[in-house]
């Protein structure tokens, strides 16, 4: 089927669908056309997150041009499970879409399944990986130039909020996507595959895999997010109309809607550790504040550099009180030391109150474990840098758990069940992450600029109402199931091979 020219039986105008064939071939003269490969795939244990959540890598390819392998794991004895395997497909794009995929990965593993991680962003000698690594670096310049507010209102959230938003948008994106179909040549077609980006989805869909559930990330309906010929799952049910009826994505054109059996709303992708710990995690909080412990403040912080000088702000705003043994904080850099170099130049009076936790996992998951004791007194700042991008990640998960206030854009992480606060987006798209958070009462409204986020910090160290009031929500919200759509996926994904 030709994707690019009808969309869930929308046609596409003959200029659009030119406009995506010479997206594709432009692709194609600057990164080749593989598909006429035949990579061979090998197994691998993720020597990182295998052991907390089962993963095991799919290796497309040159061994050694994968960023995923390493020569020390014996994985001679590992092969595909068509039963119980799962695949995760997913991309290295900001951190997001990892988040989702060990969300996935999480779930699949406590139901008993396998999950395989396939990183379409990994292969590096391959075409699919040199696409997504040329969109990533487009992506990655733009949230460092959002900072400017000129190019901010002028090109960034416009192209956020309403280019991506486009059918014609994803006419593109599918004939993109053609050209990473190669990688799923030698992968079984049988095996069911969640994707937690449109590409690994409607790549494998031009493969010709059989039960692929596309994992959309964000509740502003977009077609940058459509995989037709896959089922889409939702965490937000303000979302569902605008995909159900592709609302807004032909102008003020009525579109033909998606069928119904296309589209399901699941809640949100939370790892299983996260959720049944809900309730014992929300108590500890309201504890910790009736008996006036310090309030852990958890800064997770990416490499774009877009927010930094709104963290510095927060990290100045928080010291006398870190002093005084009423606030601690946790900041997690990800796979960016420079930020955290950059940060405790800036702000000198860190030196005496920081403790670095510089790449080395068991110090961080000693720290975490200790840290939900409740007998344990966390004080100081604490600063987490991890070289690999699977404990870069994984980190904010470990340290999520005993800290009481999470600070962070509303992006994906503004549906994972702590209070939070937010502070302003990156693209005009995420904005409704924080109102659907603010809704359901689980985290604040979007603190647009510094003075309002430094009130909202406030609001939380000096009352007792927005901790206690967002942890009896997220109990609440948990009893509903909302955090529970990690697993609805998974169930959706092995659901379509029962038949």
């Amino acid at each position: 089927m030709e994707r690019s020219k009808i969309i869930f039986g929308n046609e596409i105008s003959k200029k659009d669908y030119k406009k995506a064939c010479r997206s594709k071939a432009k692709y194609a003269r600057k990164y080749g056309d593989d598909s006429a490969a035949d990579y061979p795939v090998k197994l691998s244990k993720n020597p990182y997150i295998g052991d907390s959540l089962g993963v095991v890598n799919v290796l497309v390819g040159d061994l050694s041009k994968n960023a995923h392998y390493d020569s020390s794991v014996d994985s001679s004895t590992l092969d595909w499970d068509r039963e119980n395997g799962i695949i995760v497909g997913n991309i290295r794009m900001g951190f997001g879409h990892y988040r989702i995929s060990m969300a996935i990965a999480s779930a699949a593993r406590s139901m008993g399944l396998i999950p395989y991680w396939m990183d379409l962003n990994s292969y590096g000698e391959t075409t699919c990986t040199k696409v997504i690594g040329g969109q990533n670096d487009l992506y990655s310049l733009g949230s460092r130039l959002s900072k400017n507010p000129i190019f901010n209102k002028l090109v960034w959230e416009p192209m956020n909020y309403e280019g991506f938003r486009a059918l014609s948008y994803n006419a593109s994106d599918q004939k993109n996507a053609e050209l990473m179909a190669p990688v799923f040549k030698n992968v079984p077609k049988d095996i069911p595959l969640v994707g937690t980006h449109a590409w690994p989805a409607q790549a494998a869909i031009h493969a010709g895999v059989k039960y692929v559930v596309n994992a959309i990330p964000d509740n502003w309906p977009m077609a940058l997010h459509l995989t037709e010929g896959a089922v889409h799952t939702i965490q937000c049910k303000n979302a569902y109309q605008g995909y159900r009826i592709l609302n807004g994505m032909n102008k003020d054109k009525v579109n033909l809607p998606m069928p119904a059996d296309s589209l399901i709303y699941t809640g949100h992708y939370i790892d299983h550790e996260l959720v049944i710990n809900i309730d014992r995690d929300c108590d500890a909080r309201i504890r910790r504040k009736e008996s006036g412990k310090p309030m852990r403040f958890l800064l997770t912080i990416g490499g774009a550099g877009a927010q930094k000088e709104i963290f510095s702000a927060i990290i100045k705003h928080l010291i006398p009180f870190i002093k005084e043994g009423k606030a601690a904080l946790y900041v997690n850099v990800g796979d960016y030391r420079g930020v955290w170099d950059a940060l405790k130049t800036e702000i000198p009076e860190m030196a005496a109150l920081s403790t670095d936790h510089m790449d080395n996992w068991k110090e961080t998951e000693e720290f975490a474990t200790k840290a939900l004791d409740e007998n344990t007194d966390v004080t100081g700042v604490h600063g987490f840098w991890h070289k690999n991008i699977f404990e870069a990640v994984y980190c904010t998960n470990l340290l999520m758990r005993s800290c009481d206030v999470m600070v962070t854009k509303p992006s994906e992480l503004a549906f994972y069940p702590i209070p939070k606060l937010f502070i302003r987006r990156v693209g005009k798209h995420e904005m409704w992450g924080a109102i659907h958070s603010a809704e359901m009462g689980d985290g604040t409204l979007e603190c647009r600029d510094i003075p309002h986020t430094l009130q909202m910090v406030d609001l939380f160290m000096n009352s007792e109402y927005e901790l206690k009031d967002m942890c009896e929500s997220i109990k609440e919200n948990n009893k509903i199931g909302l955090y529970s759509g990690a697993y609805k996926v998974v169930e959706a994904a092995m659901a379509l091979k029962k038949g």
